[in-house]
């Protein structure tokens, strides 16, 4: 079965992915903070991560970079960040 780990701070957008996720099949775990998902990463070994940029413990792109220290796990990032030029 393939796992997936949402780390999201944000309930509702963890249970619509939850319940999609799911519906697919998948395994679906879950984590509210950038500490919490990097844990899960560890511990759960998950196939695919689907990250939220903005936690309230840290930026998702620092989750990556700790990840990629030690894992190569594929990142999907979900987030309502925008980004501006010029």
């Amino acid at each position: 079965m393939t796992n997936v780990l949402i780390v999201e701070d944000e309930q509702a957008i963890r249970r619509f992915l939850r319940a999609a996720l799911e519906g697919d099949g998948l395994r679906v775990y879950e984590a509210e903070t950038l500490q919490r998902g990097l844990l899960e990463a560890a511990t759960r070994k998950p196939d695919l991560i689907i990250l939220d940029l903005g936690l309230p413990d840290g930026d998702g792109n620092d989750f990556i970079r700790d990840l990629r220290q030690w894992s190569a796990i594929p990142i999907i990032v979900l987030s309502a960040r925008s980004e501006e030029n010029g």
